[in-house]
């Protein structure tokens, strides 16, 4: 076990150390005399240099400290992937061990690939009509929602406001949730320790629960990389068209007017925490199939 953890912590370190060279460069496009291979290298090695100091450099638009700005959107984009895994869990954890059974399995997976290829930004469009249209539900997709306006909250119009973005983001979750239980359930059901535990007389109840449940967890475990690079992703989509004053709808305006000492900090955030995420979902894996080994 702590060689696996050692060999998973050089595999993070490693990670970050590569998000932060590409974030440098992405941050060095921002220097004028970055202009030409030598330069663009030269002025990249300085603001990695800096980055290791901690210094993140200036807003071009604002004028302030990046990560000033980035404290006070990151906390509303946290809590919106963090409600946004509540609902993945909810709706991908069902269907993903529902369509890892053999028979439904191959009938379902041609539909399940089409409704995991279809657009996040497909999908908030049409929970935001469904809720204007249906439930006549507020939905901010015109103006932007005051920063100070948490996901949760007792109000009953934050609370719809809010419910859209959530889903939008669950459902992209929900997708990878699915996907990742339907993968380790279906090698599970293809393992050949199953004939050897009939023939001892174990009932397929004891198999399934003693055995085939903690593999199938430690495969949701193992893609949690995979999971939260999906959340983040919708994140960015459900911040812009709801209006979310958090820090992936920061990154898109970012990118567009050409501010990139914050989009490189930002990019750099969600990279640590999907290189966060694999890592405790690696190690928590690991840990749940070699229970009790070394």
């Amino acid at each position: 076990m702590m060689q696996f953890a050692v060999r998973q912590a050089g595999r993070f370190a490693l990670g970050l150390f590569g998000a932060a060279v590409v974030t440098s460069m992405i941050s060095a496009v921002s220097m004028p005399h970055a202009h030409g291979l030598a330069p663009f290298l030269e002025a990249a090695g300085a603001r990695l240099l800096a980055f290791a100091q901690l210094d993140f450099g200036k807003s071009a638009i604002s004028g302030l400290k990046v990560t000033d700005e980035l404290a006070l959107r990151l906390p509303a984009t946290l809590a919106l992937v963090l409600a946004g895994s509540g609902a993945a869990l909810i709706v991908g954890a069902p269907l993903g061990l529902l369509f890892g059974a053999g028979p439904i399995r191959r009938a379902a997976a041609p539909l399940m690939q089409i409704l995991a290829a279809l657009p996040v930004f497909c999908a908030g469009l049409a929970l935001a009509y469904g809720a204007v249209h249906l439930l006549h539900w507020p939905v901010s997709v015109n103006l932007p929602v005051a920063a100070s306006a948490p996901v949760f909250s007792g109000d009953l119009r934050t609370l719809q406001m809010a419910a859209m973005p959530v889903l939008t983001v669950g459902l992209a979750g929900a997708a990878a949730v699915q996907l990742a239980l339907r993968r380790a359930a279906s090698q599970s059901a293809a393992e050949d320790y199953r004939s050897g535990l009939k023939r001892m007389g174990l009932s397929a109840f004891e198999i399934e629960w003693v055995y085939a449940v903690p593999q199938v967890i430690a495969g949701l475990l193992a893609s949690l990389g995979e999971i939260m690079r999906a959340l983040l992703a919708a994140a960015v989509v459900a911040e812009w068209v709801f209006h979310r004053p958090g820090a992936a709808d920061l990154f898109v305006k970012s990118v567009a007017l050409a501010d990139w000492n914050m989009a490189a900090l930002i990019l750099f955030v969600f990279a640590g925490l999907a290189f966060l995420a694999d890592f405790g979902g690696r190690i928590g894996a690991y840990a749940l199939v070699n229970e009790g080994k070394p």
